[in-house]
């Protein structure tokens, strides 16, 4: 099963499954998000799409068949059936950061009205878990439910996103969500149910109609669940498969001890590294993460970033060259356009995962937090302050109003709000607001 039925998904689990030595017998039941129209598209498509690898100079197309369902999110009663049934081995998961709904102190924030309402839903129908929960962890615990009651066996969760240990902060979720809402589920997950950690990447650009019309011209064939995608891709996970798993390492994913080291040098150079462009960026008016790339003063920020990163990272310093010499190879890449808008969504989420770590790091060294790190969240900030910028973070109403005062306060006041106490950090508070100064000028 697979919840969160987008274009990386699409590109990036479904494919790997694709490509398993063992395919034959694998399929996927994907679950949309939020909306139904990307289940509704594949189910007129019985499943199958175009995935489009995009190189520099030219495209490779192929179909992926791995999509065997394709659902609503709302349909409870298919979430519930597939959960229960002893077929289904695995969960993967690409939510994002927000869709954990976390507090600032790392917890299931039951404050928040969708987790409560998720409680409420889910206390009332404890005996047959059907129920139309929202959140990720109220879908969890709602399916989880229905594999204990059905005694389905055991079952791995697998979430593909950018959160720092994504398997134990989703473990944490699920069992602080079962408490609140089913008291006598929490000891069957710790005993029947593995979650697992993983580091995902494929850079995957929303699909535009333009993408449909070039692989309509390519392949002869209506495709309105065409997806364009990079070559590059990687996948890193470690944990155990109780119920069984495709032979993901045949089409290239590793399996290892422990992500950490995987997770961290991604956070901090890949996803550290587009926050700073979506901001730098799109406030000096560039649309894409090429298009800020190309730009010397973007450039520059981005070196003096990874600059500062790099020894916090426990790596071999030719690993991390390497590493950096790829990304710039990838992110250059003309004909992928990632815009930088849909990178800068939910900024207070992400920075407190790729930047706030990094100032940690220093401080636990005596030193101050590294240049770039000013530098990333002076840009969120100015990012905050523009009017003509599109805003989409869970917390906008709080942050905006924080963002609009004189400089300096406001600096203080948003760190902060990523986290309580930060703002006391005087060196870095004043980094913060001189970033921010810089880039407005520059942005006239």
């Amino acid at each position: 099963m697979h919840l969160g039925l987008g274009a990386f998904h699409r590109s990036h689990q479904a494919w790997y499954t694709e490509h398993a030595a063992d395919a034959e017998p694998w399929g996927i039941a994907a679950f949309t998000g939020r909306s139904p129209g990307a289940a509704k598209l594949l189910q007129a498509q019985d499943g199958l799409y175009t995935l489009v690898e995009r190189g520099p100079e030219r495209d490779r197309l192929e179909v992926i068949a791995s999509i065997s369902a394709a659902h609503d999110g709302d349909d409870a009663g298919a979430w519930a059936e597939y959960f229960a049934s002893p077929q289904v081995a695995l969960v993967t998961m690409t939510v994002t950061e927000a869709g954990y709904h976390l507090d600032g102190a790392g917890h299931l924030d039951l404050g928040h009205p969708e987790v409560a309402a998720d409680i409420e839903r889910l206390r009332a129908t404890s005996a047959h878990p059907v129920s139309p929960v929202r959140t990720m962890p109220g879908r969890l615990v709602s399916g989880l439910a229905a594999r204990r009651i059905a005694d389905g066996g055991p079952i791995t969760i697998v979430p593909c996103d950018n959160l720092l240990g994504n398997g134990d902060a989703t473990r944490a979720v699920v069992l602080e969500m079962c408490r609140a809402a089913y008291h006598h589920l929490d000891d069957w997950i710790s005993a029947s149910v593995s979650f697992v950690s993983t580091v995902v990447d494929r850079i995957t650009p929303a699909t535009t109609a333009a993408d449909l019309a070039s692989a309509e011209r390519a392949t002869g064939r209506e495709d309105r669940c065409a997806v364009v995608t990079e070559p590059f891709s990687e996948w890193v996970l470690s944990g155990d498969f109780p119920a069984g798993r495709p032979a993901w390492e045949s089409a290239g994913a590793r399996f290892v001890s422990d992500v950490r080291p995987f997770a961290e040098r991604k956070l901090c150079l890949l996803n550290g590294g587009h926050s700073l462009l979506a901001y730098t960026g799109s406030v000096l008016g560039h649309a894409t993460i090429a298009e800020a790339l190309a730009d010397p003063r973007c450039r520059g920020w981005l070196e003096e970033w990874w600059d500062g990163v790099t020894p916090v990272l426990g790596l071999p310093g030719d690993e991390v060259a390497g590493y950096r010499t790829a990304l710039l190879a990838r992110w250059g890449n003309p004909r992928i356009s990632h815009t930088l808008s849909l990178i800068a969504r939910d900024g207070s989420q992400k920075l407190v995962q790729r930047v706030v770590p990094v100032v940690h790091r220093y401080r636990e060294a005596g030193e101050p937090a590294p240049p770039g790190a000013g530098r990333i969240i002076g840009a969120w900030l100015a990012h905050l302050r523009g009017s003509d910028v599109e805003i989409s973070d869970p917390r906008a109403g709080e942050l905006i109003p924080l963002a609009a005062d004189e400089r300096y306060r406001a600096a203080r006041a948003i760190l902060d709000a990523l986290e309580p106490g930060l703002g006391a950090n005087g060196a870095l508070v004043a980094q913060v607001a001189a970033s921010c100064q810089e880039l407005e000028g520059m942005a006239g």
